[in-house]
């Protein structure tokens, strides 16, 4: 039986009732005022903007079929409930492939909308809400509306980027991505300072469509292995199996697994994995986009108790903030295994409440250690504050109305377009004692 909880498995949200819609017409069967209700997908946002605590859930996964795939033109028209994984499965064999990726295949489209998801691509593609074309949204007094950039566009604006409270996704159209294999060139190179990797960036953003980073942030100097590829017309002759492979995190990591001696001697062997400073190898798409896929229910590598994902992009300009912040993390010793860094592109997102911002954007996961976690949190809050950056909705469980607020000052207007019968554990804990 599933356990509708978040991928940081925190904070604890228990719903009042779960309703699993497995046909499209069973959504005009639903009662609205049975208590505040979302739309919940595969559980991977990490913190509470996918719980409902006391509420009403929504179960739209069994919602994955296929409405009509143009494998010409590269469109396809889906239901809510379809993963990118299962999506994968049947375009890349066509020569599509989505157009921007999350960072695993267990999402599904409607959450891709409601988060407006952002890839290894940002600099080039924007987010995934640029590439919808259209929607259904259903709302609690039963009218369905259909929304594009023509057509009631203000809720087209509102719901990309929405977290899920305007209404029910029943179906999504979006623009595909023509691919000429499923294989990338993949060059994989180490830095050892900041500049090291802005250089990189900077060199990148004209050649390589897709980029990422991973970053020590326990090292007492900037380090990390920087990453970059694009789709390749000459795959490899020998095909790896290892590309499919997927094992599984069976218990909860001991608390040993997460001091930070550990995590420090973790760190320090994935920095020095490869053995010289560039190297050039092809790659399958599934470990190139979703290595953490390959190792099921990782988020137990946490232990019992969770871990909060803070993910945050301050603005280009403001190095040496983001400097700072690397700063705090040192000095906490509550640094973290999985550490992400991306350049976001100019490219503007669709969404009203859409995350990203032309700058820097950093995602690293922290073990729960209570308070003392907590403190360090909201101090990193303070310092993306100052320099005009945001953080990540669909990753937070913890930051202040407040700090939401600040921002997202457009919270007011999309508070318009929420559906009134329409709420979740984030949207209460952000709106706290003010008038939506």
């Amino acid at each position: 039986m599933r356990r509708y909880e978040s991928w940081g498995r925190l904070p604890k949200a228990t719903p009042a009732a779960v309703r699993r819609i497995q046909w499209r017409s069973e959504l005009a069967e639903l009662d609205f005022a049975s208590g505040p209700v979302l739309p919940v997908g595969l559980g991977r946002s990490y913190g509470d903007s996918g719980l409902n605590d006391g509420g009403v859930l929504i179960d739209t996964c069994d919602l994955d079929r296929f409405i009509h795939f143009d494998a010409e033109q590269g469109i396809v028209r889906c239901e809510a409930g379809v993963s990118v994984g299962a999506l994968l499965d049947v375009v890349v064999p066509r020569g599509w492939f989505i157009p921007v990726s999350p960072g695993t295949q267990f999402v599904t489209i409607a959450g891709a909308v409601a988060n407006d998801i952002h890839g290894k691509n940002h600099h080039g593609a924007g987010t995934f809400g640029c590439h919808v074309r259209r929607f259904e949204l259903l709302r609690s007094d039963g009218t369905r509306r259909e929304c594009s950039p023509d057509e009631n566009a203000e809720f087209f604006r509102a719901t990309i980027g929405g977290m899920g409270l305007t209404g029910i996704l029943t179906w999504i159209e979006f623009q595909l991505k023509a691919i000429p294999s499923a294989w990338i060139d993949v060059e994989q190179i180490r830095f050892r300072s900041f500049d090291e990797y802005l250089a990189l960036e900077r060199e990148s953003s004209r050649d390589f469509e897709y980029s990422v980073s991973w970053l020590d942030c326990l090292s007492n100097r900037i380090r990390g292995l920087f990453q970059r590829g694009n789709f390749t017309d000459d795959p490899p002759s020998r095909r790896s199996a290892l590309s499919q492979l997927t094992l599984r995190l069976p218990i909860d990591a001991p608390s040993f697994a997460l001091d930070p001696r550990f995590m420090r001697l973790f760190n320090t062997a994935i920095a020095n994995v490869q053995w010289t400073d560039h190297i050039r190898k092809k790659m399958h798409y599934v470990p190139f986009f979703y290595p953490l896929d390959m190792i099921l229910d990782w988020n137990r590598a946490y232990g019992r108790a969770g871990f909060f994902q803070y993910q945050f992009t301050v603005p280009s300009g403001a190095e040496a903030v983001f400097l700072e912040i690397l700063n705090q993390i040192k000095a906490s010793r509550q640094g973290s295994f999985l550490v992400v860094l991306k350049k976001f592109g100019e490219i503007a997102s669709p969404g009203l409440m859409s995350f990203p911002q032309e700058g820097i954007n950093l995602a690293l996961d922290f073990p729960n250690r209570g308070q003392v976690t907590l403190d360090l949190l909201e101090r990193l809050d303070e310092l993306v504050t100052a320099a005009g950056g945001s953080v990540y909705p669909a990753k937070d469980a913890r930051m202040s109305p407040k700090s939401f607020q600040h921002y997202y000052p457009q919270w007011k207007e999309f508070a318009a377009y929420v559906d009134p019968s329409f709420s979740s554990s984030f949207w209460r804990r952000v709106t706290a004692g003010t008038e939506t």
